[in-house]
């Protein structure tokens, strides 16, 4: 396929590009700064603003499917604001580009625990990451009012963190709102496992318009 993919020098991105590339798609990859991304076969790298729909839609346009690892930047104050206009950007420039298959890498903290609450509103949840959950979460809430786009949103598992476990194995778990549990503690999974199961979505859909989480 032709993929366009969002977010590609992030920590998810990474692997998705890897993923991609490993599968023999090929992969438009939208950066504000290009440089980032070396030159490779089957990748194209150009040159968009995420945050300007116009630029979206001319970077994805005439691609099979668009694959978001979108992240306003965790030490950003203005996270939650950035993250909106960011992901209702992408949202808008990929439906005016006319692509319809639309995947998402969003968060944990919409997961919602045994009790119906979601993870973000509740008492033990890191301040550090509220504004960026919340702004995952209301991304997602967008989504499911969205009719136009075949959309897909992953949350992953709540052990998943920069500098866990990094092996790719092939293997995960699928849940759908609630988190998936270890036998001592969280679930959590590799970055590349991670990219394993979006690119299996990719190309066998299995939850089109909804929301679904892994863990090993």
């Amino acid at each position: 396929m032709n993929v366009a993919l969002i977010g590609a020098t992030g920590f998810v991105g990474r692997a998705l590009l890897e993923e991609l590339l490993a599968r023999g798609h090929a992969v438009t990859a939208l950066a504000r700064h290009p440089e980032k991304l070396a030159t490779r076969d089957h990748l194209r790298v150009v040159r968009a603003d995420v945050q300007d729909p116009a630029q979206v839609q001319a970077a994805v346009a005439g691609s099979d499917a668009v694959l978001s690892a979108y992240n306003a930047g965790w030490d950003n104050p203005d996270i939650y604001h950035d993250f909106m206009q960011g992901s209702r950007a992408i949202v808008a420039g990929t439906k005016a580009a006319g692509v319809k298959r639309y995947l998402v890498v969003g968060g944990a903290g919409s997961l919602y625990t045994a009790d119906g609450v979601q993870l973000v509103d509740t008492p033990d949840f890191p301040p550090a990451f509220h504004d960026g959950a919340r702004a995952a979460r209301d991304a997602l809430e967008d989504l499911k009012g969205e009719s136009a786009l075949d959309w897909t949103f992953l949350s992953p598992p709540v052990g998943f963190h920069a500098g866990g476990p990094t092996a790719r194995t092939g293997r995960y778990r699928t849940g759908s709102d609630t988190p998936l549990m270890a036998a001592d503690g969280p679930g959590t999974i590799s970055p590349a496992d991670l990219a394993v199961a979006v690119v299996d979505e990719l190309e066998q859909p299995r939850h089109l318009r909804q929301r679904f989480t892994i863990a090993w």
